[in-house]
């Protein structure tokens, strides 16, 4: 029962305990009088009825008075105390509880207060022990994160649903450059702990090589994996992937919890081996026909020693005209040879058995068609691109048994000289050479995926060919892809893994499932984005603008100080005087930066699939949701508010502005109405409102909106 209700019965009962007696006494005496005593007790009773009701009245004001004030101090007083001592066991530990009211309820506090004191000398030894244990391991682990920090190569490490659980500064560096649009003009990035890794990199290519290191390991063989893909910049990365290794329960097992992903930028280095091999090809094929001149002439001059002057004159002049071509296209050649010179697709050494194997696994899981093996060298080493060769074959694998209703497939490699053979046989009847042309040049479709290449475009990358034979003694036919052989460096078995903690990780991330958001999840399961804005003024509806945004990232109940989205936006309109020394931010500071339509778009993209926590968060909503119509964006998440929330876990305190609760709960901040500042402030306030939120049975999103819309500031609008 709540103490209100509580308040109002005492008041009923008060009531009764004036009226009750004398009503019953009255009705007792009435009972037993005559009718001539009745009549002499009504005159009698009317005459000093008013005197009487005044003094009842009066006397009942005094008493609800006199309730009143002890129930503010002993029961208001008590419940605000409560809510006191459980701040100060879970959220802030310094706090102390206030020594108001009654000389009891002070003695009581001041009791609460000396308990804590001994609490927290007793977690102060505790601390202290637990510090002196853990500094050698916490210096180890110091030097493994520096050491990580410093790396040239990005290192990104991911669980099995793609999400990025580590990654180091090179990385963070490499892909923000990498990053391209507004985002990267308001301060967004591309990587982060909690977000999938298949925002960089194409899904596909990252599961087909999950399944190759998958088949080495059940081979026994170093588990590894090699690609190349673009980004949407058109860059170029090199990728190798090894996976995160569980503990084996028994001998011999070795489950994949993840994988650590090394990425190389190797567009420049293309670039320049193309801009070498097309200065080569330049001054080979356009300097043949100066130099035949030249030779020519050379020759006429070396047979006739003695013909006449002239024609010697005009040989002459031949050969330095040809040779002052030939010095001008050379010069000619260091400025232009780059822009009619197509960049190589690189390709990696891979085992020749790793690719068979991969597309085995996905033509015998999607299209349920048996598949075997028949001479094949696993020694062979070929230059290829893993997924896209993996996905001819399974193309041609599909359009087989859809036209032709194979019963069986098989593979077969040859090795002669540097060109290695990887034959795709069937029995059964034979294709006519418009079929093959036809399958040769269409775009490649199977399993329903659809790639942009043709099976032409995959046989040239790899600078080979494809034959289609047929064995007519053995009513057999076959597709034969002709591949470069490769000679890989000698491989590494050296099974020892780096435990190094860069800075930016959370290894409680390898247990993370992909899902959307759910209003039944726990709070502790979600990613947030706690933000904040800064505005001209207070009034959206009537034309105040958005000047700054500020944001931070919680993950995994981590706040990520440098995951963070800050940016001033130019409002398009002046400045209010009054409201500058407020937030700090003046005319020439807005000058010059990105509008709301450049800006908010980032700030959408930064908060993806994200719950949002806000401080008097209707206030920041209303702004952004008057840009839906003119950005197109809506942020169509649940929002939190740390303002109702704190009004759910604290109703009997009398404030819940931002500035009392950062002192309640004893934190700091830097500066206060700065959005970025704000928005890390009240990030930390809802990671201290959790423990207290989950002490009143409030542990899923939807109980904690609920609770909050029933709270008196949920009634706020603006």
């Amino acid at each position: 029962m709540k103490a209100k209700v509580r308040f109002l019965l005492a008041i009923i009962v008060l009531g009764l305990l004036m009226t009750g007696p004398f009503v019953v006494t009255s009705l007792l005496v009435w009972a037993g009088m005559e009718e001539t005593e009745r009549n002499m007790l009504l005159e009698l009773l009317m005459s000093r009825l008013p005197i009487g009701t005044m003094m009842t009245i009066f006397g009942f004001g005094i008493g609800v008075a006199v309730l009143h004030k002890l129930f503010k101090q002993y029961v208001e007083g008590l419940l605000g105390m409560a809510e006191q001592l459980r701040l100060m066991l879970s959220a802030n530990r310094n706090f102390r509880v206030r020594l108001d009211g009654p000389p009891e309820v002070q003695q009581l506090a001041q009791a609460a207060n000396d308990l804590a004191a001994q609490r927290d000398m007793l977690m102060d030894d505790v601390d202290s022990r637990i510090a002196q244990a853990n500094a050698s391991v916490e210096e180890e682990k110091n030097r493994l994160a520096a050491l990580m920090s410093e790396l040239a190569q990005a290192v990104v490490v991911c669980n099995l649903d793609g999400r990025i659980l580590l990654y180091n500064n090179r990385a963070r560096l490499q892909f923000k450059a990498l990053s391209q649009g507004p985002t990267t003009v308001a301060g967004g990035a591309l990587i982060g702990l909690g977000r999938s890794i298949f925002s960089i990199l194409e899904k596909n290519q990252v599961e087909h090589s999950q399944e190759i290191i998958r088949q080495r390991l059940i081979s026994g063989k170093s588990a590894l994996a090699n690609f190349v893909t673009t980004t949407r910049g058109g860059q170029l990365l090199r990728v190798q992937m090894v996976p995160v290794l569980a503990a084996a329960q028994e001998e011999g097992e070795r489950q994949m919890t993840g994988y650590v992903l090394t990425v190389d930028n190797i567009t420049r280095t293309l670039e320049e081996e193309a801009r070498r091999d097309q200065a080569l090809h330049s001054l080979t094929e356009g300097s043949r026909a100066a130099l035949g001149s030249i030779r020519a002439a050379v020759a006429n001059l070396i047979d006739y020693p003695e013909m006449d002057a002239e024609l010697r004159e005009r040989f002459v002049k031949v050969v330095d005209d040809e040779a002052a071509r030939m010095s001008q296209r050379l010069d000619q050649t260091m400025h232009d040879f780059s822009d009619s010179m197509k960049t190589r697709w690189p390709l990696e050494d891979v085992l020749a058995m790793d690719i068979i194997s991969a597309a085995q696994r996905r033509i015998e899981d999607k299209l349920k068609l048996p598949t075997k093996t028949e001479e094949v060298d696993e020694s062979l080493w070929i230059k290829a691109d893993s997924f896209s060769l993996v996905f001819a074959l399974v193309f041609i694998a599909e359009r087989l048994q859809d036209h032709y209703q194979i019963r069986d497939l098989r593979f077969r490699t040859v090795c002669e000289g540097k060109l290695a053979y990887l034959d795709l046989i069937w029995v059964g009847q034979a294709i006519s050479s418009e079929t093959f042309y036809t399958w040769e040049m269409e775009t490649m479709q199977a399993l329903g995926e659809t790639s942009s290449l043709s099976l032409r475009d995959v046989i040239d990358r790899h600078g080979g060919e494809i034959w289609y034979q047929r064995e007519k003694a053995a009513h057999r036919a076959f597709f034969r892809f002709v591949l470069p052989v490769a000679i890989p460096e000698a491989e590494i078995h050296d099974e020892r893994r780096s435990t190094g903690r860069p800075e930016y990780y959370d290894f409680d991330l390898f247990k993370f499932e992909d899902k959307s958001i759910d209003l039944d999840r726990k709070l502790s399961e979600l990613t947030y984005t706690v933000f904040d804005t800064e505005t001209t003024g207070l009034e959206p509806s009537k034309g105040d603008e958005i000047i700054q945004i500020g944001a931070a990232r919680i993950v995994n109940n981590r706040l990520l100080k440098q995951e963070v989205f800050n940016q001033i936006v130019d409002p398009e309109r002046p400045l209010k005087p009054e409201s500058i020394p407020i937030h700090g931010i003046t005319e020439d500071m807005v000058r010059g930066q990105p509008n709301i339509d450049i800006v908010l778009p980032a700030f959408h993209a930064f908060c993806e699939e994200t719950v949002l926590i806000a401080h008097n968060a209707a206030f920041d909503m209303r702004f952004l949701q008057l840009k839906e119509d003119r950005t197109g964006l809506r942020f169509t998440q649940p929002v939190l508010d740390t303002l109702l929330l704190s009004a759910v876990v604290h109703p009997n305190q009398e404030s819940h502005k931002l500035d009392v609760i950062l002192e309640r709960l004893g934190i700091s901040i830097g500066t206060r109405h700065n959005a970025l500042e704000d928005a890390v402030a009240t990030g930390e306030v809802f990671l201290k409102l959790l423990p207290l939120l989950e002490e009143k049975g409030i542990v899923t999103v939807r109980q904690a909106l609920e609770a909050a819309e029933k709270t008196y500031f949920a009634r706020i609008k603006y």
